[in-house]
Parts: structure tokens; sequence; C-alpha cells
């Protein structure tokens, strides 16, 4: 039987592989050992990354949205040592891109490569309180900003995706030592004020705090109250991010 043409070239544009996104302009240096502090934030106009003074282990777990505590193997300079990086874009694109960008640079530049383990553990499951989803729901159209910014006293949430609030929350429980799972089974994005006290060190003095935040509800009474969402601990799958190799940059 002979296969229309037509029918032969709309099979082969199926079979198309998407363009491998990339960042179109990267420099990459060795940040001053003297710098004090690190941060990394989108280019305005959604057009890259730039990083000052960050290690690159704390890039993996943010562009891969994985707790630190989660990635394993690999040397100690990937969270000693920091870089300064600019990763640029000819135009604009969504953040899940610039995201993906940024893992291929990782992937490019420093040699990443892992695998997942994941095993049983202890986890905060993280799901719809009885009272109720309090969080508002946010359909508008992608910026740059960051999704949660301020204090603990007064945190604020704008198109925030479960993906990031559960990373987020995890990063708050990191000495805890129970990753946030998300069972929530919500797919949008979110708006939310939250104010909690703020999670002190194990061994941090009962009046570390000042008098005004000691009153403030803990993470876990807030949760329920304020956004609707409640954390239990219980045990279920836990994802492990093991580095099989990286390496140092060539500066450019």
């Amino acid at each position: 039987m002979k296969i229309p043409a037509l029918i032969i070239g709309t099979c082969l544009l199926a079979q198309t592989p998407s363009p491998r996104l990339t960042f179109d302009v990267v420099s990459i240096h060795p940040a001053d050992p003297n710098a004090q502090g690190g941060r990394i934030k989108p280019i305005p106009g959604d057009h890259g990354y730039t990083a000052q003074n960050f290690p690159v282990g704390l890039m993996i777990a943010l562009m891969y949205k994985i707790p630190l505590r989660q990635i394993e193997g690999g040397p100690d300079w990937i969270t000693t040592q920091g870089f300064d990086v600019e990763a640029r874009a000819d135009g604009p694109h969504s953040v899940d891109d610039l995201h993906v960008m940024y893992q291929n640079l990782l992937v490019d530049r420093f040699g990443l490569r892992f695998h997942h383990d994941v095993r049983e553990g202890n986890i905060y499951a993280l799901t719809v309180d009885p009272s109720g989803l309090k969080m508002k729901p946010n359909s508008s159209p992608e910026d740059d900003q960051i999704p949660v910014n301020g204090s603990p006293a007064h945190t604020t949430g704008v198109r925030v995706p479960m993906v990031y609030l559960t990373w987020f929350l995890s990063l708050l429980l990191q000495n805890d030592g129970r990753p946030v799972v998300n069972q929530t089974g919500l797919t949008g994005n979110y708006d939310f004020v939250l104010s909690f006290r703020p999670i002190l060190p194990p061994d941090a003095p009962a009046d570390a705090l000042p008098p005004e935040q000691r009153d403030l509800p803990t993470l876990f009474e807030a949760l329920p109250a304020q956004l609707g969402l409640r954390l239990t601990a219980t045990r279920g799958p836990v994802d492990h991010m093991v580095i099989d190799h990286i390496e140092k940059p060539t500066p450019n």
C-alpha cells in the first residue's frame, strides 16, 4: 500500500524534536573570595539570570527545585565557592524555560551529571486544610519577579506555583530533616500573605527573637489559619539527587 506523501511529511514533522533551550551568551567567573553574601536573580524582561558569589550547589537546588540537603555527592567546593554568572537570551522566555536553560548551562559548563534515588523517609505532607483553601488564585501572565519575598513576620507570595511553595517550605524547615512533599492536588498559581514566628536553629536561646515576634504563630499554626494548608509529619517517598560528576568551569 502506498502511503500519501502528505501523511509521511506530517509524521516526520511530528517527530521533529524541539530545539534545546540554551542561553545565547554565558559568562562565568569565580567570585572574589573576600566577597560577602551572594544572590541570584532574573534579568529584567525575562532575558536570563545573573548571579553574584553564588555556590553551584545552591544553583542546582534552585533550578531543580530540590532542597540542598537532598543533593548528595560532589566535591566540597560546590557549596563553599561562589561564582559570578551572567546568562542572557536574545529574547524573553517563561520562568520555566529559563530554568531549563539554566539546567542546560549547569550541564554544559559545569559538566553536571546526576541520577535520582527515591527512598522512603520522613516527610511533611502538604495538604489542603479541612477549613478550606485561603490563598487567592492568580492567573495573570508570567513576570520576572521572585514569587516569594519578605521576612517570616510578613512573607508575600505572588503567582506562586505549588512546586515553588513546597520548595520554599522545605528550605524553612531545612534543620528539621523532613522535606515537604506536595499532596494538595493544586495545579494553579496563588497569592498569599504569611506571617509566622521565625524558625531558629536548635541551639538558639529562647530570647533570641525580638519581643514583637515571640507572639507570632508557628509556621505549623500559620499555614492552616492564613493559607488553608496543613503540614503533617508522616512517611513517604523522598527524592535524592546524586551527583555523578561536576567540574569547575573554565572562566570566560
